[in-house]
């Protein structure tokens, strides 16, 4: 038997794997040509459904904005009451797969073969796997998140530090402090690198190991068999290809108003959303240039730079603080996690409405969304690893960065809450008026160098929109190439344009809330997605070598 070959960009198995025999040839269904000096290889029908769906999309937010406005607005709030147990069952089913992998025997089989080895070092690959998954959320929600939940939306019904007046209350403060980030991270610890853990897991193990295209519809072969090279597979690109764009576009306007916010408050640049809009034309003409350099040398270079500036921040923010109040809130944090980790992942039964429908089931749906894009981005960077030290990998560390992150940031703000009331901005701006994109640059003000640090924040967001923005162009377009990773530059540079385009008009046609409702209701249906999948991976582990 013939050794398998590199197939478009698409490194052949090494050592021992059990091939899947088709007769599909990837890029067998493209059609290739050129518009001017512009080449184009594009599946069909995938890339024009998607295509001609997203500009349709643009044109009716643009042409009918009030009526735009009014159905976002009502779209968010039912979906988060009415499928909130539906999110929540399947975050915690992922959950339980990928701990179920790690010490079962399928933990030793190795993407990309026996003899496969990694491509890039630990620190390049935890740098793009920080970079890629969680940069921006973790900007707009790191302080942000754990001064609401202890003060506001009251996790499992905790009492609040503040009676009606604001005035504090002593008793109450311990278990509220305590519970603030321990809700906090429930929504960026386990669960939510579960849900990419198993997109990226399928994705490297049927394009690796099998010799499937690296598309979503790959992971699907053992359950449809040669159906998911025709409409089966079509559909489930195509709700990929939807998902990825509206979870990018809910992050670049988280980051666009963030951006602002920033701006704002260290140079008086008005707030609105015409500035939003200049903001994210301008760094999606900076993504592009990314895109034009690569992955080494656009996404992979931009991703460690930021990661050394937030690692500085980080560390600033922890020393200039109260720095062991924050490894004691962080101690605390993680034994309330690990304590209230089940009630809080229970559907049934809650009371706690503002908690569970308006922040965890807009999360799992938005985690969901981007599981494509940080799935398949993260299946491109883990060539090598066996399952067990990637789900390890990809599920804990990332996880402990998260929450390390949320208890500096969080931590730092809760102090400022509680010590000084009436005179904190975190809680002017986050508990007495919501106002969620000045919440990080209300803390940096009550630490020292507050003008340098607010400026270094600005960059680290605008940082990561850039390599988001460019790695979900690189996603988007190998799905709607029919899984070839070297298709021509000009598609990305599509995808990434019309990416920006859709932040745009949902801001303009609702701002957050339509932003939101967007993200849940593609990520209602890729949810049925992820959870066949897992069956698939289970499926596609049990005949590989170990």
């Amino acid at each position: 038997m013939a050794e398998p070959e590199e197939v478009q960009g698409i490194p052949a198995p090494e050592g021992d794997t059990q091939l899947i025999e088709t007769d599909y040839e990837i890029g067998q269904d493209n059609v290739e040509g050129h518009v001017g000096p512009f080449g184009f290889d594009i599946h069909n029908p995938v890339f024009m459904i998607s295509a001609l769906s997203i500009v349709a999309f643009v044109f009716y937010a643009l042409a009918l904005p009030e009526q735009a406005s009014s159905l976002f607005g009502a779209m968010r709030p039912w979906l988060t009451s009415t499928f909130d147990w539906f999110f929540m069952s399947a975050a915690n089913i992922f959950v339980i797969f990928c701990l179920a992998l790690i010490v079962s025997p399928y933990g030793a089989v190795r993407l990309g073969g026996t003899d496969a080895e990694p491509d890039f070092t630990y620190m390049g690959w935890f740098a793009m796997l920080f970079a890629a998954g969680m940069g921006i959320g973790l900007m707009f929600f790191g302080v942000l998140e754990p001064v609401y939940h202890m003060a506001v939306s009251q996790p499992l019904g905790t009492p609040s530090p503040f009676d009606a007046d604001g005035n504090l209350i002593p008793e109450n403060v311990a278990r509220a402090k305590e519970m603030g980030l321990a809700a906090t991270i429930y929504h960026w610890g386990l669960h939510p690198w579960a849900i990419y853990a198993v997109v990226a897991l399928a994705l490297a193990l049927f394009s690796y190991n099998k010799g499937l295209p690296l598309t979503i519809r790959s992971a699907f072969y053992p359950i449809f068999g040669e159906k998911v090279w025709g409409w089966t597979g079509h559909i489930i690109d195509i709700i990929a290809v939807f998902a990825t764009l509206f979870g990018l576009a809910t992050s670049l306007g988280f980051g666009a108003q963030q951006a602002n916010a920033g701006l704002n408050h260290v140079f008086g640049v008005p707030i609105d959303t015409t500035v939003q809009i200049i903001l994210i034309t301008l760094i999606t003409g900076v993504a592009l240039f990314s895109v034009l350099r690569g992955l080494d040398g656009g996404v992979k270079l931009l991703s460690e730079i930021n990661m050394g500036i937030a690692a500085l921040l980080l560390l600033f923010v922890l020393f200039a603080g109260p720095t062991l109040m924050i490894f004691t809130d962080f101690g605390q944090g993680l034994l309330a996690y690990a304590k209230d980790i089940i009630p809080l992942s229970n559907p049934i039964g809650r009371t706690d409405d503002s908690y569970r429908d308006g922040w965890t089931a807009f999360y799992w749906a938005w985690w969901i969304s981007w599981s494509p894009f940080v799935g398949m981005f993260i299946a491109r960077v883990s060539r090598g690893r066996t399952v067990r030290e990637f789900i390890i990998c990809v599920l804990l560390i990332p996880s402990l960065v998260c929450v390390l992150w949320m208890a500096v940031f969080g931590g730092v703000a809760i102090d400022q809450v509680i010590s000084d009331p009436a005179g904190s901005m975190v809680k002017a701006n986050v508990i007495d008026s919501y106002n969620p994109p000045l919440s990080l640059f209300a803390m940096l003000d009550g630490l020292p160098l507050a003008s340098i640090t607010s400026v270094i924040a600005i960059i680290l967001v605008i940082v990561f929109f850039v390599t988001s923005s460019d790695s979900g162009s690189l996603v988007i377009d190998t799905i709607t190439a029919g899984g070839k990773v070297d298709a021509p530059v000009p598609q990305r540079v599509f995808w990434a344009t019309f990416e920006g385009a859709v932040a745009i008009v949902l801001l303009i046609g609702g701002g957050l809330s339509a932003l939101q409702a967007m993200v849940i209701s593609t990520g209602l249906p890729f949810t049925l997605v992820l959870l066949v999948m897992c069956w698939a991976i289970w499926k596609g582990l049990r005949s590989e070598p170990r």
